[in-house]
């Protein structure tokens, strides 16, 4: 079977963008050729991998299967690549980061500037996803590191070093009744309108585990996948929500949302430094990390 990087490039963008002549385009090939491997890897395994519907290029089952292996073994060449490039690169290169949703927004933006500031050689990209969306980035060798929320886990080759708590509380603005109680009581909870977290949330995870814990039957009006929008929602209605303390942080300030602690719940959140064992560590792996934990245990 005489296989190369290029099939491998072309099944994953194949599955990305669904049409030959983008495939074609972002590798350099003119499309006969992108065709000439997709006909060639279908003859050598002796299955369809490919299949056209409405003008656009899928991917059958066994495709999907080839794509999953695919998408590592690129990852891998790229990672390859990178590593020995360092060595002639003199200090400078590229951090890829990946992080959830609290992080990523509220704690990131200005430790990244500031490491910015000092390492101007090193070019460094964000991207902000769920924490399980962000576990299978770091497995699959898309990033280099992973700043995330998340219970405790052990997901070999993941490691996880500790930064702080993130802790979860009840939050509602100023002239809610709930506001005139120093402590919230769980039977006060049931028929208070509710915002749940998007399906991939560990906060909703969280919070389903709580109120299931305790035999709560909470009240949900409202599903959405953005802590901002949350907020807002929070700050104009009579509604109450689960957010990370951490994401309020200015909006208690300037006294225009209250938070109360989540009672009963012996569920902990932290945030984490994670990065996959296997990946070879950048040069600069080191001074990134010792940067964000100065800076986080500084606040």
């Amino acid at each position: 079977m005489n296989w190369n990087l290029i099939k491998l490039q072309i099944v994953e963008l194949l599955d990305k963008h669904k049409r030959i002549t983008t495939v074609a385009d972002q590798l350099g090939l003119k499309q006969p050729t992108v065709s000439f491997h997709m006909k060639s890897m279908e003859q050598e395994l002796g299955v369809g991998l490919f299949y056209s519907k409405a003008g656009k290029v899928h991917l059958t089952e066994a495709g999907q299967s080839l794509n999953h292996y695919a998408k590592k073994i690129n990852a891998l060449a790229q990672e390859a690549e990178r590593v020995v490039k360092e060595f002639d690169e003199r200090g400078s290169g590229h951090l890829k980061i990946g992080a959830s949703y609290v992080p990523g927004t509220y704690v990131l933006p200005s430790i990244l500037s500031g490491f910015s500031k000092l390492y101007p050689q090193i070019s460094i990209s964000l991207t902000i996803r769920t924490s399980p969306v962000i576990q299978e980035m770091l497995l699959n060798h898309e990033i280099d590191i992973g700043i995330m929320s998340a219970e405790p886990f052990q997901w070999a080759p993941l490691i996880g070093e500790t930064l702080c708590e993130d802790e979860l509380v009840f939050f509602f603005n100023p002239k809610h009744r709930l506001a005139r109680q120093a402590n919230l009581h769980p039977e006060v909870l049931k028929d208070v309108p509710f915002i749940l977290h998007g399906q991939e949330s560990s906060t909703r995870t969280m919070t389903l585990k709580w109120a299931k814990s305790l035999g709560i039957e909470l009240k949900p009006v409202m599903e959405m996948d953005s802590l901002e929008a949350i907020k807002q929602a929070v700050l104009t209605g009579d509604s109450v929500s689960i957010i990370s303390k951490i994401a309020i942080a200015k909006e208690m300030q300037r006294d225009e949302l209250v938070y109360r602690e989540i009672p009963q719940n012996p569920f902990k959140r932290y945030i984490y430094f994670t990065y996959n064992e296997d990946r070879i560590r950048s040069s600069f792996f080191d001074s990134f990390f010792q940067y964000l934990r100065d800076s986080v245990q500084s606040e």
